[in-house]
């Protein structure tokens, strides 16, 4: 008994020790291409830091392109954020982006609230970094960009539907794999019973 809790207490403590330690994780994702008409949409910039420990001043600047059809197709500077501050430009997003990035500044991404047609686009994020060293300071710039199309409804997406179907697929199987099982089980046991009372007799 004494040992079994030193085991638990054990694990315990490594448990605690690992969950303590470990570190998140900075993953460069794409950003989604659809948007719903009326929706909410994250606009995903992702820009790692190679070497977290290094401190480095992060600006951060979106740019939206319209598409031919949605006029004239110039370049506009539509959000920043400079010296911890989000800050959203005037122009037809006026009211409708919110700053959605993480604290670390690896995940610079905003949200684009009520979504119209007029958001169809190409969109780009520029996360301009300088780094503070003891003796000199360089920077770099990193460029993610995307083109978005607005739909009325969500367009269904084949991995889902085949992650289902197989899903489903699963269940049933195991579920029939289980009961064959189960009767198989049952006459063992049966034939036991019956071995056993001759065996008596």
């Amino acid at each position: 008994m004494v040992t079994q809790t030193r085991v638990h207490l054990q694990t315990w403590v490594l448990l605690i020790f690992v969950v303590h330690v470990s570190q998140p994780v900075c993953v460069d994702a794409p950003s989604d291409t659809e948007a719903i008409l009326g929706e909410p949409m994250k606009l995903i910039c992702v820009a790692c830091l190679k070497r977290e420990e290094v401190k480095a001043k992060t600006r951060v600047d979106w740019y939206y392109t319209p598409n031919k059809e949605n006029g004239p197709a110039h370049k506009t500077h539509i959000f920043k954020y400079e010296y911890g501050t989000p800050t959203e430009l005037n122009g037809t997003f006026k009211g409708r982006l919110f700053w959605n990035g993480s604290q670390d500044l690896q995940d610079v991404s905003i949200r684009l609230i009520n979504v119209t047609y007029n958001d169809s686009g190409f969109y780009e994020c520029q996360v301009f970094r300088k780094f503070e060293f003891e003796f000199y300071s360089p920077s770099t710039t990193i460029f993610r960009n995307f083109t978005l199309t607005v739909k009325e409804k969500a367009s269904v997406d084949p991995t889902a539907l085949y992650s289902e179907i197989m899903m489903y697929v699963l269940l049933v199987f195991l579920t029939l794999w289980l009961l064959v099982e189960m009767v198989y089980c049952y006459r063992k046991i049966s034939k036991s019973d019956e071995q056993t009372e001759d065996t008596v007799c």
